[in-house]
């Protein structure tokens, strides 16, 4: 259970405390919770140094997911993906053990093709370390994608189809395709904006535990930064989970009751959403 992303300003008294600086926000970010998804990966594709520096500042057993470079999914469209698969896999490997799933968020105006997206999963065998395979998370935003033959692609080779949600709904099909799941939550419907209400979390986690029940692992990240939208979402997820009896990881106590309303967003130190990422 964790966030997408880390450095938002609007965040400050709501997760991370007055006046602690920006430089140390991943540390402390990472006592509240045990995984983050980076997406600031999906802009610019950081040295391997710069992994090394945040598998050092986290703690043992944190996972970072990573989002991969628009190069490879908006660019390239997933064409020859040897190249641009490989260089972030080296660059990646600096987090060494706190490496988690790599999620490859599909342009919206990108139609389905087996091929190349069977060609972009094999691309990531052989970059595994300590004998297990690179896990990849595929979050199609076409309408064509939807067919028999992707979900045959994305579970011979054990890749997750990303669940995701706007408003409450399904994006797409909720389908099983690996022995592992990830949902991407990016916008409530309830009040203050962009929040969840508890009903949609509910039937959220519904859904998760009718598709992996027992200790098959999910990765859940809320998109919705906006306020501290995310934070808030993510503990309240939580505290829900575990009253039904689920395992989850560490989630921060209840935020404060400060959830910025429009006005603040400006605050925010989000990466810009060009090339379709989100």
């Amino acid at each position: 259970m964790g966030t997408s992303g880390w450095q938002y300003r609007d965040w400050t008294g709501i997760l991370y405390p007055p006046g602690l600086p920006q430089r140390r926000w991943l540390e402390h970010y990472a006592g509240q919770f045990a995984t983050v998804e980076n997406d600031g990966t999906f802009y610019r594709l950081p040295a391997s140094e710069t992994f090394g520096d945040w598998q050092a500042r986290t703690p043992p057993g944190f996972v970072m997911a990573i989002k991969a470079s628009r190069y490879l999914t908006h660019i390239k469209r997933l064409r020859d993906p040897g190249e641009p698969v490989g260089r972030l896999m080296r660059a990646a490997a600096g987090l060494g053990p706190r490496l988690g799933p790599v999620l490859l968020q599909l342009p919206p105006n990108l139609p389905a093709d087996a091929q190349r997206l069977a060609a972009c999963l094999d691309a990531f065998a052989g970059h595994g370390s300590a004998g297990e395979p690179v896990k990849v998370a595929v979050e199609p935003r076409h309408p064509s994608w939807w067919t028999d033959e992707i979900r045959e692609v994305l579970a011979s080779r054990g890749a997750a189809l990303c669940w995701a949600d706007r408003l409450g709904r399904p994006a797409g099909p909720l389908w099983r395709t690996a022995n592992w799941g990830y949902l991407r939550l990016h916008e409530g419907a309830a009040r203050p904006w962009p929040r969840y209400g508890p009903r949609a979390l509910g039937s959220w986690l519904d859904r998760l535990a009718r598709t992996w029940p027992g200790d098959a692992p999910v990765y859940v990240y809320f998109n919705n930064d906006q306020g501290g939208a995310a934070v808030a979402d993510a503990t309240a997820f939580a505290a829900i989970a575990r009253r039904r009896g689920t395992e989850v990881s560490r989630t921060p106590p209840t935020p404060a009751a400060r959830i910025s309303s429009p006005p603040d967003l400006a605050q925010s130190v989000r990466m810009p959403r060009g090339g379709g990422g989100d």
